[in-house]
């Protein structure tokens, strides 16, 4: 989680306001220790316990396990990450379906007031 936290500030010229669930790894002391030593680049934000409707991935797990269901189903693990991995690269290139995600009413917090700004 640091790395990612590392990467994340360091992509952005900016404040980073990253809303995360209540996981361990989100929680841990090493990530505390990362935050506290580096308040003006990433400040994280909880989500209610028990709140799956709130958190974006929750949609984008939802359509994944939608697409997967309409292909052949995986025989193994590797087919079923190649598979896994092509719908990503697919949404990667559907900005649209993406931005969807975040169109419904409990999520539409995480826009702000522009709510297609990204």
């Amino acid at each position: 989680m640091c790395r990612f936290l590392d990467r994340l500030a360091g992509h952005f010229d900016r404040k980073v306001h990253l809303v995360v669930d209540g996981h361990s790894a989100h929680r841990s002391k090493k990530v505390r220790d990362w935050l506290a030593a580096h308040p003006d680049d990433v400040e994280m934000h909880f989500l209610p316990s028990y709140s799956p409707e709130l958190n974006p991935d929750e949609l984008v797990n939802a359509d994944l396990k939608h697409s997967l269901a309409k292909q052949h189903r995986a025989r193994n693990q590797a087919e079923l990450a190649a598979e896994t991995r092509r719908f990503f690269r697919k949404r990667q290139r559907q900005t649209h379906v993406v931005r969807g995600y975040f169109g419904g009413p409990h999520v539409r917090y995480v826009l702000g007031e522009d709510l297609m700004s990204f």
